[in-house]
Parts: C-alpha cells; sequence; structure tokens
C-alpha cells in the first residue's frame, strides 16, 4: 500500500471517531498514526483539536499548536479555527484570541469560531463587538454566527436580547434552525419564562414545521419539572416517544427529574431501569429523586449499585446521598461517606457538602458537632450553610447559637428578613417575648423582605 493511500486511511479513521464522539478514541488513533512515522496532516489536526477541546485537554492541545506551527500548518483557516475552538472549550479565551489576533487574513470561519468562543464562556456582548466588526470588513455574518451569539445570550438567561437576535436574523434572510430555536428555548427555561418555551416549542413545531431533537426536548423537560407541571411533561414525552428520542440520555435523565420532581417515583424508576446506557448524570437524577421523594435507603442502595457498576460518583453523587442520609438521619454513613469522598474519590467538599452535613448533623440534635464543622471549613460558609445551623437549633431550642448564626445570615443577606424571622421565633419560644419584639422592630426598620427563593428549604 502507497505512502498516500495509508494517510487517507488515518484520515477517515481519524475523522470517524471524531464525528462519532470517541475522542479519546480520536487521540490514540493520533498516537498510533505518529508512532508509524506519518506527520500532522491538516485534514487530521482539526479533529484532533477537537478531541481535545471536548476532553479539556489544554496540555496535548498546545503540544498540537506547536506541531502546527513546526510544520507550518498555523495558517490554515481550519486548523486555526480548531485551536481558537480548543483554546476557548479550555477556558483560555486569551490564548484563542491570541491566535485569532495572530492571523493576517480571516475567514467567515474564523470569524465565527471566536465569536463562538466568546459567546459560549459567557461573554456574548464581546461576542457582539467582533459581530458587528464582521461586517465592518465586509463579511456576512452565516447561520452559524447568528446561532453563536444567541446561544450566548440564551445561556446567560438573556432571554429578551436573544429574541430580538432571532427576529433580527430573519430580518437579515437567515432562517432559524433546530439549534436556534432550542437556544431560545433553552433560554426562556433559564429565564423561568415556562410557558413562553412551550409556545416557542409548539411555534416551532407547527409554525416553522422544524422537528425537534433529544437536546431541544431535554431543554424543555426542566419547565415542568421546576413546577411540577406533570401534564405537560407527559405530553413532552409522549412527543420523545414519537420523535424517537425517549432513550437518549440527555432525555432520559430529564425524564427522571420531571417524574420525581412531579412526586411520580415509580414512572422515574421505570425510565430508569428502561435505559441501555446510564451516565452519572442520569444515575444522580435518580438518586436525588429517591432522596428527595423520602425513599432514602432505595436511594443508599442506588448509589451503592451504582459503584458496583463501575459508574464513578461525582460531586453532585454525593449532595445525593449526604441528602438522603440527612433525611433519614443516617448520620454515621454520612460521615463515613463524607471522608470517603475526599479520602477515596479525591472530591474536595464544596459549599452544597457543608450544608448537606450541617443539616445531617443539625437534624440529628448534635448542633455543636455541625458548628465545629463550620467552624471547620477552608471556606467562607454561604447562606445554605448557616441557614441549615440556624434551622437545626430552631429545631433544638440553642439560641445561642442560633444568635450567632442568624447575625451571619444578615451580614450574607442584609435584604432578608428569613434569618430574624427564624430567630425572632425561637426567642418567643423560650418565653424572650422582649427580645423577639426588638428583633420584629428591627425588620420593619430596615425594611426586610422574604425572598423567593430561601435557604429554610435546606432547615
Amino acid at each position: 500500500m502507497s505512502g498516500s493511500s495509508n494517510v487517507s486511511r488515518w484520515i477517515a479513521l481519524i475523522a470517524k471517531s471524531s464525528r462519532q464522539g470517541f475522542y479519546k478514541e480520536t487521540l490514540r488513533l493520533f498516537h498510533q498514526m505518529q508512532s508509524e512515522g506519518f506527520g500532522p496532516h491538516p485534514f487530521v489536526l482539526p479533529n484532533i483539536l477537537k478531541a481535545c477541546a471536548h476532553l479539556s485537554d489544554l496540555r496535548t492541545g498546545r503540544l498540537l499548536h506547536c506541531l502546527a506551527v513546526r510544520h507550518s500548518l498555523h495558517c490554515d483557516a481550519f486548523v486555526i479555527s480548531a485551536l481558537i475552538d480548543m483554546y476557548s472549550k479550555c477556558s483560555r479565551l486569551r490564548l484563542a484570541r491570541q491566535v485569532f489576533d495572530e492571523m493576517a487574513e480571516r475567514d467567515l470561519v474564523v470569524w465565527n469560531s471566536i465569536i463562538s468562543g466568546y459567546a459560549h464562556q459567557g461573554f456574548p456582548y464581546h461576542a457582539m463587538v467582533l459581530f458587528v466588526k464582521v461586517r465592518f470588513f465586509g463579511i456576512e455574518p452565516d447561520l452559524v454566527t447568528w446561532n453563536a451569539l444567541i446561544s450566548g445570550f440564551s445561556r446567560l438567561a438573556c432571554d429578551r436580547f436573544a429574541l430580538e437576535l432571532f427576529r433580527a436574523m430573519q430580518i437579515d434572510g437567515i432562517k432559524p434552525d433546530v439549534v436556534t430555536w432550542t437556544s431560545i428555548i433553552c433560554g426562556l427555561v433559564l429565564n423561568f419564562s415556562y410557558d413562553k418555551a412551550r409556545g416557542m416549542f409548539r411555534e416551532m413545531i407547527v409554525g416553522a414545521r422544524i422537528s425537534p431533537t433529544a437536546v431541544t426536548v431535554s431543554s424543555l423537560l426542566p419547565a415542568c419539572a421546576n413546577v411540577a407541571d406533570v401534564r405537560h411533561g407527559k405530553e413532552i414525552h409522549g412527543y420523545a416517544v414519537v420523535l424517537g428520542v425517549e432513550e437518549d440520555m440527555s432525555v432520559s435523565s430529564s425524564l427522571i427529574d420531571m417524574y420525581s420532581k412531579c412526586g411520580l417515583i415509580l414512572e422515574a424508576k421505570r425510565v430508569f431501569e428502561k435505559m441501555g446506557i446510564r451516565s452519572t448524570v442520569t444515575w444522580n437524577s435518580m438518586i436525588f429523586g429517591l432522596a428527595n421523594s423520602g425513599h432514602c435507603h432505595d436511594a443508599m442502595s442506588l448509589f451503592h449499585r451504582m459503584h458496583n457498576e463501575g459508574v464513578r460518583a461525582d460531586h453532585l453523587t454525593f449532595t445525593a446521598v449526604f441528602t438522603a442520609c440527612s433525611h433519614a438521619g443516617m448520620v454515621e454513613i454520612g460521615r463515613s461517606l463524607f471522608r470517603s469522598m475526599q479520602e477515596e474519590y479525591g472530591i474536595k467538599p464544596r459549599l452544597e457538602h457543608y450544608a448537606c452535613m450541617v443539616d445531617l448533623l443539625g437534624r440529628a440534635g448534635k448542633i455543636l458537632e455541625a458548628n465545629n464543622l463550620i467552624e471547620e471549613m477552608p471556606t467562607k460558609p454561604d447562606r445554605f450553610v448557616w441557614g441549615a445551623l440556624l434551622g437545626a437549633c430552631r429545631n433544638h431550642g440553642n439560641i445561642e447559637l442560633a444568635e450567632v448564626a442568624a447575625s451571619r445570615l444578615l451580614e450574607l443577606e442584609p435584604e432578608s428578613a428569613a434569618g430574624c424571622a427564624l430567630l425572632s421565633n425561637l426567642l418567643a419560644d423560650a418565653g424572650r417575648e422582649k427580645d423577639a419584639i426588638k428583633l420584629k422592630k428591627l425588620m420593619k426598620r430596615r425594611r426586610l423582605r422574604f425572598s423567593g427563593c430561601s435557604w429554610m428549604q435546606v432547615a
């Protein structure tokens, strides 16, 4: 077989692996290609850089950048675009911009890469500035450009601006595709505009005659889950079956979350058991669902099953099992898992883990131990941590620590009345009516208000 035939074979193998999302396999094939004496190829490098981007493998990505420079491939538009994308997805926007700025001539592919980089990393206004520059240089934005901008604003829940762009692109003669519609729906859901999100979903199907994808369905389901809207949730489930995406991993995970939050835990379990392949997200959704529905021992059993099936737990898994331990009063198991999370899994406790542990200890009446845990925290406790302690003090009548927790909460939430109200009730229950009245007057004088979403749910 000739050398050119061998190169073509490697190009085809690597392209197929990358296209199917087998990114670790893509890197392995590239290393094997190099070991057989073949150098980098302009058709190969973009796929390898794409793999690095999805794996957040910055080290390999930078080595490939050096390789591209050494073999004079760093001026190729597709290689440049892949480099910008890789650096952006590895959260190195400065390096992405440096690659972009060093390019003498830029086509729309390169412009789209840097605009997407800024938009997807949470800087859509920077992306908008570049969007204006594209036109200044006489290049017309295409569907990819518009989608990047709309997605960027939607991710920040700037749904009004995203909708303005949605209308502007059509005035500009660009027809929205399924990616555009999905981004708009996602933004509306993030901004709690659930009715509008469902309205856009219907308009997409009936008006635009565009068939939703698994991503569209999984983006819309939280609109039903967050308000326990089982009727619309079941409608979307039915539509997922018709589309043939019910068994998609992201859709199944969203269905489990939706049914769990709607109190239909058996339906959630049915979806879970029907799945052929499950991700960590799927396991987490089911464990959370069981824990929050009061099936705490089932949640723990599922956690052990997850471990036995070789699926590695992440920080959210431990938040779910700590929740189960807290609701079931499994103090010793919770303590053991808190140690295991750090020693065996190498996961540093986050604020939500501390809040769960304080809640666990507090519910069991171990108020001093909960307070000691807070004092040993390497980071500053947030409102959920102090809220969990205050709730425990309220339940067990510990006024001294309740006053400490309430004062800390007032520092963190100077306009919220929640902590003061809880402390006031505790003082009244303890017979300290004068102190309770003083606190209520303080609340009135400061015009403290109750927030819609509170740490009191934790307590």
